[in-house]
């Protein structure tokens, strides 16, 4: 049973990682995908700790992270589209602050 968790990880892990590589007009699309790797990392770690019989208090640590990456990645989305208009990455000049 812990083969078929291992290749659903691998299979959640790298449609993230190869949605967050490919090439992406939007920034929200990315954050997107980053977003679907935790959740990937936290259904991964839920099943090993359920199956070493740990206690689950790591995954708390585990999620209050994630969901401040979020609100991280999200007002800086915001503030990107309030200073340029858009979210487009082509539109973004990476030399100026």
């Amino acid at each position: 049973m812990l083969i078929f968790y291992n290749i659903l990880f691998f299979l959640f892990a790298f449609g993230g990682v190869w949605s967050f590589i490919s090439k992406r007009k939007h920034l929200l699309s990315t954050l997107l995908s980053l977003e679907f790797i935790v959740l990937g990392l936290f259904f991964y770690m839920f099943v090993v700790l359920m199956m070493q019989f740990y206690d689950l208090y790591f995954l708390m640590y585990f999620l209050t992270f994630g969901v401040c990456e979020g609100a991280l990645g999200l007002s800086i989305l915001v503030s990107m589209i309030r200073t340029h208009g858009n979210d487009y990455f082509n539109t973004f000049n990476m030399l100026q602050c």
